[in-house]
């Protein structure tokens, strides 16, 4: 898609129109493809990798730029302390055209119309490509799901395309606003209604000082999945299995209690065992 802007003479090219309704008019601003789902999912931090231009357009592909005056009457603010405010709270790239010294240049309440828009609007694309997009997150969803689990049983882990056809049978609906990651953990859970699976466990070493050793070991039990080995010399070495959701309470925990003096490493990330699981 090509779009001629006679504001600036520019061509955009490769353009993603994210388009929102406000106070009975239309707005509109110029993406790069891609870029907008990255951003919304906190992927991509560089505002400047996501707009092709710094305006908000009634028409992207006539090149109608939003007057001042509408902006402000449809988002219902022109208090310079609150946009300042708002603006303030998004991350942005040092690499952002929009740094400090560069706001007067820009425009305050650009910027913040622009993030709004970006944040909410409606990102227009053809039935196709929607589909397009709908059919590669559904696949990436898949891929992180067999990547994290196993069959609890086997500790097998499970094909992308097995996990493909439990997520069409449970009738799994991508959810393009949500991050793939977000929407993994949720098959993850309603998986778990239709099928043996589970997240794969983390092999763990745990070190802990001799006269913590008892009590922390109590604290650390509910943690744990599977202890593997035990000694006790000078100091209580634990090898075990536990469930990555539990990794960083139980290095907080250990950090804490022992002040410094015990330790945790990783052995593997997944406890797995080799070869496919198939049904």
């Amino acid at each position: 898609m090509s779009i001629f802007t006679p504001t600036n003479q520019i061509r955009l090219t490769n353009v993603a129109v994210v388009r929102m309704k406000k106070g009975g008019k239309r707005f509109e601003i110029a993406c790069y493809k891609n870029k907008v789902m990255s951003w919304r999912s906190g992927a991509e931090k560089d505002l400047d990798e996501v707009l092709q231009t710094h305006s908000v357009f009634v028409n992207v592909s006539k090149g109608q730029v939003a007057k001042k005056d509408d902006l402000t009457k449809a988002f219902g603010t022109d208090d310079l302390t609150e946009i300042c405010k708002q603006v303030s709270n998004i991350p942005m790239s040092t690499h952002c055209k929009y740094k400090p010294c560069h706001l007067l240049y820009v425009g305050l309440f650009v910027l913040f119309f622009l993030l709004k828009i970006l944040a909410k609007g409606e990102l227009q694309v053809s039935d196709k490509e929607r589909q397009s997009q709908l059919e590669t997150m559904f696949r990436d969803i898949a891929t992180i799901v067999a990547e994290k689990c196993v069959n609890p049983e086997t500790k097998r882990p499970y094909t992308v395309s097995l996990i493909e056809r439990a997520m069409k049978d449970i009738h799994y609906s991508v959810k393009p606003n949500k991050s793939t990651k977000q929407q993994a953990l949720e098959v993850i859970r309603q998986l778990k209604e239709s099928m043996e699976i589970q997240r794969a466990h983390m092999r763990l070493r745990l070190v802990l000082p001799a006269k913590e050793a008892k009590r922390l070991k109590e604290k650390l039990k509910p943690l744990l999945q599977v202890v593997e080995s035990e000694d006790f010399d000078e100091e209580l070495e634990m090898v075990c299995l536990v469930d990555p959701g539990c990794f960083r309470e139980i290095d907080e925990l250990i950090r804490c209690e022992t002040r410094g003096r015990g330790s945790l490493e990783v052995l593997s990330l997944k406890d797995v065992e080799e070869g496919d699981e198939k049904l």
